[in-house]
């Protein structure tokens, strides 16, 4: 399989989770979707950020944003991960956790080597450190951005939340946001805007630096 690029249509599965069997399109519906990765069950900084997200919970709510996890272990295990979960990070996970026991949602997404043989029994959180990948997806089902990190720097869940905000104004107002833009600041009119079109869209108007940077006070 090849690699998966932005825009590319999410690999569809269907898989156990601690929430039943899904199908992931069907899953996602008109949503957009979060998918975040973890190497094994257990581990400490993926303790710490499960339990963030299941504090943020409202936030992706908000945003018409679904969160589903996924750990390259079993749904047994699983259920007792989250039992140290609650107790040391205060959040109880409500959201779904996929069980990879057979890896085949990690090699789906390219975590892992589509030829790797073994299952998660006997796998270590090293052998799996390439599973450490937050997938957004759209209601569309394609990529809109995908972010992999290391095993012992934790992500950063406000990082993901404005991206998520940028993108759905992008979707929304043909607009792009600027370096380190966050939700009320300027935004850039995209440059196949044209100034015609610009009027109707943007009747308050925009400051012109450049003729392909265009900026205006942020729609909605």
């Amino acid at each position: 399989m090849s690699a998966l690029r932005i825009n590319d249509i999410a690999p569809d599965f269907t898989a156990n989770t601690t929430l039943g069997t899904i199908n992931f399109h069907e899953w996602i519906g008109d949503s957009w979707a979060v998918l975040f990765s973890h190497p094994k069950d257990f581990t400490p900084v993926c303790t710490t950020e499960l339990g963030e997200v299941a504090r943020l919970q409202p936030e992706f709510e908000k945003r018409n944003v679904k969160t589903i996890g996924l750990s390259a272990d079993s749904i047994d295990n699983h259920g007792e991960w989250e039992k140290d979960i609650a107790e040391t990070q205060g959040s109880t996970v409500n959201f779904p956790m996929i069980g990879d026991e057979d890896l085949n949602v990690s090699k789906l997404y390219n975590m892992l080597p589509v030829d790797e043989e073994a299952d998660a029994d006997g796998r270590t959180a090293a052998n799996n450190q390439t599973v450490r990948t937050v997938f957004v997806i759209g209601p569309d089902k394609r990529i809109k951005l995908m972010l992999t990190y290391p095993m012992a720097t934790g992500r950063n869940f406000q990082e993901i939340l404005r991206v998520i905000d940028a993108m759905q104004l992008t979707a929304e107002y043909k607009v792009a946001t600027p370096v380190n833009w966050v939700d009320g600041d300027d935004v850039i009119i995209v440059p196949t805007v044209s100034d015609e079109e610009a009027k109707g869209l943007f009747p308050a108007g925009w400051k012109t630096i450049k003729p392909y940077l265009r900026t205006t006070k942020q729609p909605g």
